[in-house]
């Protein structure tokens, strides 16, 4: 239960609801409003509405100019009257009067919730008193609401990239890793299991290392606006010199991480996982996989498990990766291509190049 509290002279307002704690498209709301008066009171109504919408705002200098850049997407109003407005004088007497409200969140294709530094998606709760010959009296509850989500068996499916490269300057020889991640769908809490096979046949020792960072992008007037955050590093063994291994390594997604946002039109948050090999005096060899982060299960979810996982609501089904220990020569002739992505993913222009990272 969440409470907020909108005072004026002689009387208070106390606005609450109640939801599970990631609400769904589809969820009902239900709630009260209170009003506790010390003397009777002239009311002109007295409201309730749920809304949501995503916006984007940011500013860029051009010389002496600056050029802002706004959009927002309105995703549904509903507005509930408690005490209807055009009825003549409504009198409200003095003591604690309770209006329940009950809304259903729309079963639509709605975004998660989300605040970044240039856009948000919101879901409010707003209560509204207007009187005679005063200004409007107003309560805001902010919602979090979790994408619901389709079914898509792709996320499902492994990923695998190989890379090689020479090394120039102080370093001589070649580096090689073939990297298969287990899954692309993963849900908060969850681990990554990355299995590496790397080759070393330079003259230095070298580092596998992980970095798992998300992608804010912001669209407007035809810009887009892009920030990153790595959201965690992690380090492998140092490999020597002459040396074929398979490492393996499970990078946990921490529970607090914000899941994908893949269906809004002004707004994505995406996930990258970054694999490199850390080699001195040369650069460092790397591949990229896109990560789809999923809400955690709650509670009693896990006894219902279906067979493919979905953006945000049904389960993940558990995916292997088997690892060895000694370099695979053809690994392609085990390991699948590299999945095409969920659709989601064509939905924008690439952003390759934008900020350095893809």
């Amino acid at each position: 239960m969440s409470m907020i509290v909108l005072r004026y002279l002689h009387a208070e307002a106390h606005l609450s609801y109640k939801l599970s704690p990631h609400g769904l498209s589809g969820d009902h709301l239900t709630g009260q409003i209170t009003l506790e008066l010390a003397n009777e009171c002239k009311v002109d109504s007295l409201c309730v509405k749920l809304k949501g919408k995503a916006e984007v705002k940011w500013t860029e200098n051009y010389g002496r100019t600056t050029v802002t850049y706004y959009s927002k997407e309105k995703y549904f109003k509903i507005k509930q009257f408690v005490i209807a407005e055009g009825q003549g004088n409504n009198v409200v007497g003095p003591g604690s009067h309770v209006y329940p409200f009950t809304f259903q969140i729309p079963a639509q294709e709605l975004p998660s919730s989300f605040k970044g530094s240039w856009g948000k998606i919101a879901y409010t709760l707003e209560a509204k008193l207007s009187r005679p010959l005063r200004i409007d009296s107003k309560a805001k509850a902010q919602l979090t609401l979790i994408h619901k989500g389709t079914s898509d068996p792709s996320l499902m499916t492994p990923q695998h990239v190989a890379t090689d490269k020479k090394m120039k300057l102080f370093t001589s020889g070649t580096v090689a890793m073939d990297v298969n991640v287990a899954r692309t769908g993963l849900r908060k809490g969850e681990g990554i299991k990355v299995v590496a096979s790397i080759q070393n046949k330079s003259s230095r020792d070298i580092k596998p290392k992980y970095c798992l960072y998300r992608k804010n992008s912001y669209f407007a007037k035809g810009k887009r606006r892009v920030e990153t955050k790595d959201i965690l590093k992690e380090v492998g063994e140092a490999i020597p010199p002459s040396a074929c291994l398979t490492v393996t390594k499970i990078i946990a997604i921490p529970p607090d991480t914000c899941v994908s946002i893949l269906n809004c039109n002004i707004l994505k948050v995406e996930y990258r996982l970054r694999v490199y090999l850390d080699v001195k005096y040369a650069s460092d060899p790397e591949v990229k996989f896109p990560i789809v982060v999923l809400p955690a299960l709650q509670g009693s979810d896990e006894e219902h498990l279906p067979l493919y996982p979905t953006y945000g609501c049904e389960a993940l089904g558990n995916s292997d990766v088997p690892g060895g220990t000694s370099f695979q020569q053809n690994p392609a002739a085990i390991w699948p291509s590299a999945p095409p992505l969920p659709d989601a993913y064509n939905i924008y222009p690439s952003l390759e190049g934008f900020d350095g990272k893809s």
